[in-house]
């Protein structure tokens, strides 16, 4: 089994806020899907499907796009790259990393 080294700010700042303050535990179970499928590529950007990210985190494909909406409200996806069908590229972002 593969380990996911997560920054501190993740943790202590990023879960407290979209799950207590937003009321989005989705969007978080979604983020730290995503960010650790960047890792596995060691790439920013990563091909997976809605399906595939709801199968892989439990959620209902209705969830997984509320969360990715709200992840690129919040600037922790970049809302310029769109997802399709047959190209379903997403890119992560880390704001508190320079």
């Amino acid at each position: 089994m593969e380990k996911l080294a997560l920054d501190s700010y993740v943790m202590d700042v990023l879960m407290p806020d979209l799950v207590g303050h937003d009321h989005k535990p989705s969007a978080f179970l979604v983020y730290l899907f995503l960010l650790h499928q960047s890792r596995r590529g060691r790439h920013e950007r990563i091909t997976v499907s809605l399906q595939t990210i709801a199968t892989r985190t439990g959620l209902s494909k209705s969830s997984v796009q509320s969360a990715i909406r709200h992840l690129k409200r919040r600037g922790l996806l970049d809302a310029k790259t769109q997802a399709t069908a047959t190209a379903p590229v997403r890119r992560i972002m880390r704001p508190w990393i320079k």
